[in-house]
Order: structure tokens, then sequence, then C-alpha cells
């Protein structure tokens, strides 16, 4: 059991009224969760304040409170503390409460718009191939060692991340890979952690519903590796312009990886490249992998070079990649009928556009490329124009449909993407706005060579309408409509 003046360290203290020896047995910031001799931080959220709910949580039990601004009214029965940032707070009073379990494991994060998953999965995949203890922190799921837990975002919360880090080091886990999202450093989430390294894959348009400008989103990110320890690597992509960007001010040690540049500290080149994956040039050996196309070429090269800076065998390395199989929901290929049909989680215009371009550089010329796509609602409604343009200039045939509209009208967000879409290429386009709807068709009006891009949703298994959450997974909507073919 932690006390107050335990959890206190290293986190900047304006002012306490109570008493810091008492025990804490939990740390909240959601009043849901709290419990009797709870501590309670109030966050300053961006649609909820935490500091309106710090009488409900004395109510439900909390003997502590962290706040960034003292109540009028206090009660000598509760321990307040007042700080500069309650978020920053946060995270440090749960490292401390878990014992500070980032230190006990070596710990990998990753940060980037596009390959986050793909590559944190397969290094998770990777290491338990080579019998190392590992663990997992990703969008699709967390994972220690055999066991899977549900994920709810990129990036978790500071509690629950140092809480599974803690179980992680509790199960002998020597390794953890992770998720790192904008928000997630903005937002303090990852704060307090130790990182052994972190990659960077690349950067393009997406969230700017929240950063607002493009420079706040590349600064996100930078961020990241400004906080990262002399101790630790720093590994990313010079082949984006921002690569060596994120490097300026890094205290870590700094490496390169890159497709086209010989100045990098790691290389690759791509051979061939198809439907079953593509072979790589990699320090002077080739290797087959069971990934597809250029951007999984990335995302091979960066699982390669993080596993040689932790100081695996090349060699052994080298053999287990070969035998990887792509994430969830990543470039997802069934054929059937003479038809391909290819589920994937692009949802940004550069994603898109490079599983369309690796499409394209795949298919032969008397094939044709259909894509469904919409766009999420709620989101940077910027990228629904680009989307839509990429979708129609990259395909032969496109079909705009429903996302995750959540809390928009699917036709209104239908509407943003058709902006993008000239005159050039309407006759080749349909709107569908139910998605399963839309599957159907391209399936049904599919000849014996058209390749489907079923593109957006990915490894998800609901839709997102109106606040409601229903079943729907495109690789079992595709499956239906393929075997009625």
């Amino acid at each position: 059991m932690k006390t107050i003046d335990d959890l206190l360290v290293g986190v900047e203290v304006l002012q306490i009224k109570g008493n810091t020896s008492i025990e804490i047995e939990k740390i909240c910031f959601d009043t849901r969760e709290v419990s009797s001799s709870s501590l309670f931080v109030a966050q300053r959220g961006t649609k909820t304040d935490g500091h309106q709910f710090v009488g409900q949580a004395i109510e439900k039990g909390a003997i502590a409170i962290v706040v960034e601004k003292m109540p009028k009214q206090t009660l000598d029965s509760i321990c307040y503390i007042q700080v500069k940032c309650s978020s920053l707070a946060l995270a440090l009073l749960a490292a401390n409460f878990y014992d500070n379990p980032s230190q006990k494991l070596q710990l990998i994060g990753i940060t980037g718009t596009n390959g986050k998953t793909t590559t944190v999965t397969l290094l998770y995949r990777l290491m338990i191939a080579l019998h190392k203890k590992t663990g997992l922190l990703s969008t699709i799921e967390n994972r220690i060692n055999d066991k899977t837990y549900p994920a709810t975002h990129t990036t978790a919360d500071s509690v629950a991340i140092n809480k599974m880090l803690a179980e992680m080091v509790k199960e002998g886990c020597q390794y953890c890979f992770m998720e790192v999202s904008s928000h997630a450093i903005v937002q303090n989430r990852i704060a307090g952690l130790h990182f052994r390294g972190a990659i960077f894959s690349n950067l393009t348009h997406d969230h700017l519903d929240y950063h607002k400008t493009f420079a706040a989103y590349r600064d996100a990110k930078k961020l990241f590796f400004d906080k990262l320890p002399s101790t630790a690597f720093a590994l990313v992509n010079i082949d984006d312009a921002n690569g060596d960007f994120m490097l300026q001010n890094t205290k870590a040690k700094s490496y390169r990886y890159s497709l086209q540049s010989a100045k990098a500290d790691f290389k690759a080149k791509i051979g061939e490249s198809n439907f079953s994956g593509l072979n790589l040039r990699i320090d002077n050996k080739e290797v087959w992998f069971k990934l597809v196309g250029k951007f999984n070429a990335y995302n091979l090269l960066a699982i390669y070079a993080t596993a040689v800076l932790l100081g695996l065998d090349k060699e052994e390395v080298l053999t287990q990649m070969s035998n990887l199989e792509a994430a969830e929901g990543r470039f997802f290929t069934l054929r059937k009928h003479g038809i391909t049909v290819i589920v994937d989680y692009a949802h940004t215009p550069d994603a898109l556009k490079n599983v369309l371009e690796t499409i394209n550089n795949i298919i032969c010329k008397d094939e044709e490329i259909v894509t469904i796509v919409g766009c999420g609602g709620d989101r940077d409604k910027t990228k629904r124009p680009e989307m839509a343009e990429i979708a129609c200039r990259l395909s032969n045939r496109v079909i705009l449909t429903s996302d995750n509209p959540r809390s928009e009208n699917p036709h209104d967000i239908i509407e943003d993407m058709l902006k993008g879409v000239s005159k050039a290429y309407e006759h080749n386009l349909l709107v569908i706005e139910d998605r399963k709807q839309a599957i159907k068709a391209a399936i049904i009006q599919a000849k014996p060579n058209s390749v489907i891009l079923v593109a957006g949703k990915g490894h998800e298994k609901y839709q997102d309408i109106a606040g409601v959450k229903y079943h729907f997974d495109d690789v079992e909507v595709v499956k239906e409509y393929l075997k009625d073919k």
C-alpha cells in the first residue's frame, strides 16, 4: 500500500492541505471508478472539467483530491493537493502507485500517422517467436504473453497503461511494444514512462480536428522524442520529410532507416512484390516476407532495425520475420471466383493512397480496381474530399459509403467527400450510404478480374451510428457475399 507521500515523488506540488501520510488503495480520474480510500484527480478535459465532480468523488469515498484550483471550501478529513497540471500529475502518480513498471522492462513506443499497429503487433509476434516474454499495447488489442485484453484507445490513459505494465512485469515480460498517439503525447498520458526506444514511421494528414494545424500535429509527435532519455534510442524514417525533424533536440541516440537514402543506418530495397508478399534485400540478404506493398517494406525495416537495436541476432530475426503475417484488418486478402477483395484499415489520405498504389503496382492491365470508402464522423473533415479524390484517381470504380458516422448525418459526410470528385470521375462513381449494401453491390457487379478494396474500418467489429455501436465486420460481410456470388 502506498501513502500520498510515496505517490507524490516527482510531482510538482503547489499547495497541500491535509495529511499526506494516509494510505491510498486506488487512483481515479473518473468518479464512476471511485471507491473507499481512493485518490481522485480532477482533470480539465475537452468536454468536461473534473473539478465539477470533486464533491461527488468525496461522497463515494475519495480521501485525497488532486486539483489545479483549490475548492473554496475544504474538509479536514480530506487531503487536497494543488498542482499546476492535473494530467501530468496523474501520470506520475500512476507510475509511482504501480512501482514505475516501465523501468523494469524494455518499453518501445512508435508514433506516426500510419504503420503503428502493424509495427508493434509484428514486433510483439517476433519476440514471442523468439521465445521472449513480451507485452503489447495497441489499437486492436493489448497482450501480456499469450493473454489478450481488449483495447479501447490507440493509447490508453496513464493509469491503465501503468497497471498493464505492472502486470507485464509480474508475468516476467522483458519487452513491451506500444502505439503512441499524438493525443496521448499532448495529454500527458505517457508522461512518467521510461522508454528504451522510440520509432517514427511517417507523418501525413490526420487529426486536424484536434490539433487544428499540421504543424501542431507534427510538434506533438516531436515532443515524444524531445523527452526521451539519453539511455534510449530514437529510430526514424528519413524518407519522410519530418524524420530528421523528430531528432532535433532529442537526447536519445539517433538512428535512421530508409528505402531510398544510402546515408541511413538501416536500408532495404524492394525486389518482387505481389498479393502473396514481397521480396526485400536487407543487410545484403534477400528475404521473402508475407506482407504486401511498399508501405509494409517500411514497417518491416523498422521492425528489423528495432530488433537489432535491442541486441537480437540478425539472422534469427530475419528468419522469424519471414514467417510473420499482417496485423488484423491490414491488407487482409480474400480470393474467390477470380475476385480479389482486400479489407484494409486505411482511413487517412496517405494510407488510402499507399494501399491503392500497391494494388495498382501489382495488378495486370486487364484487371480493374473497385474501391469502397467512407469517412468517420466527428473527425477531421478536411480529409474527406481528399480521400474521395484519391479513391477516384487510383481506382476504376468507386462506391462512397458510410464509415462510422458517429453523431453526424452519413449523408452530410458523403456530401463533404463529393466535393473532392471532379466531373471526369463522376461516371465511375456510386453513392450507397448503407455500408453492407455497398459491399454487396461491389461483389455482385464484380468481374472475374476485379480487385475490390474495402477501406476504412479494417479490424473494427462495429459501426458507430448516432452514438450506438452496432456489430459490423467488413470481413464477415465480404465472406457472406463472396460465398453467394
